[in-house]
């Protein structure tokens, strides 16, 4: 990691000169987590801090609201009946730009703004817990995610760091 912090983040060439620091001193990590977590790839959320994850211990998955996108249900079907996962975990938070997000108009607004309609759904949701049901319900009837039934919901909150579980529906 970079030794001066830059208040507006890094560039380009800062996230590079950390990639040769890090192959300097590089030892290979085994695979076959036990574990996929899917997260909103909010930048307030530090998944591998928050459940004290090294590299290696499992499988992330991150997008804009950690949405169950097909992609995601691809990545978690390939994680479970390829890679040995064992267990689901989602991960929602606190004041995410997701939240209230409307997807008709926000495809609206693209499709106005290129001239293309997008071909995927934006993903917004009203209420964060709810919205993990919802995910939940869908991964406990996916026939190509058997450990679905058994996924676990958490709200995380961005402005204490706390946890909380949302329980099923």
């Amino acid at each position: 990691m970079s030794t001066d912090h830059n208040p507006t983040g890094p560039t380009t060439a800062d996230l590079l000169g950390n990639a040769e620091r890090y192959a300097a001193s590089f030892s290979p990590v085994p695979g076959g987590a036990k574990v996929a977590v899917v997260a909103c790839m909010d930048n307030r959320l530090d998944v591998t801090r928050l459940l004290g994850l090294e590299n290696g211990d499992a499988y992330v998955i991150r997008n804009a609201g950690g949405i169950l996108t097909d992609d995601v249900r691809r990545s978690l079907a390939i994680a479970q009946n390829a890679l040995g996962v064992q267990e689901i975990v989602l991960i929602h938070h606190t004041d995410c730009g997701m939240s209230g997000l409307a997807d008709q108009p926000f495809a609206d607004s693209l499709t106005q703004a290129t001239g293309l309609r997008p071909t995927w759904r934006p993903g917004g949701f009203t209420s964060a817990e709810q919205d993990l049901r919802e995910m939940l319900a869908g991964l406990a009837a996916d026939p190509h995610v058997p450990g679905g039934a058994s996924a676990r919901g958490f709200v995380y909150d961005v402005a204490d760091g706390s946890l909380t579980e949302v329980e099923r529906g």
